[in-house]
């Protein structure tokens, strides 16, 4: 019975590992671990934009960022989970217009900022429905229409 415990615990520690490492994996973009002798520059906000110019209330639409030399990042009003990266975007599905700032932490202490505004257009009237009759000729008795 002792060999079976021993193979079925080290089958969950394979599987845990192949997990962990597949974690690793997904994270293309986050840096954790600096060089000692690496100085980081200045942070800078690389990019900032929204996947759309304008959306109407309850749409969708992907709020895409890129910071360079980033300690962390902070997007008001919040939108989701956001971390320092060079490239990566999140969902948001605005009510109104909203006006969108990305506040970046550089490993020095300096800060920048940069905005955007998503305007959110109200939804288009329906166009009215157009009752289609068809004409109908009624003639009497004499052939003369009505």
């Amino acid at each position: 019975m002792r060999p079976q415990v021993t193979k079925l615990l080290m089958a969950v520690l394979l599987l845990t590992v192949v997990w962990g490492l597949s974690l690793v994996r997904d994270a293309p973009n986050r840096i954790w671990v600096h060089p000692l002798s690496a100085t980081p520059g200045p942070v800078r906000i690389l990019r900032f934009y929204a996947s759309t110019g304008s959306v109407t209330p309850g749409q969708k639409a992907q709020l895409c960022y890129s910071v360079e030399n980033a300690k962390l990042i902070h997007i008001s009003p919040l939108v989701g989970r956001a971390y320092p990266s060079l490239k990566n975007c999140v969902e948001i599905h605005p009510e109104h217009t909203t006006h969108y700032t990305l506040q970046a932490e550089g490993f020095d202490g300096s800060v920048t900022f940069r905005s955007i505004t998503l305007a959110v257009q109200a939804r288009p009237p329906r166009p009215a429905q157009v009752l289609n009759v068809a004409s109908v000729e009624l003639a009497n008795s004499l052939g003369r229409v009505i």
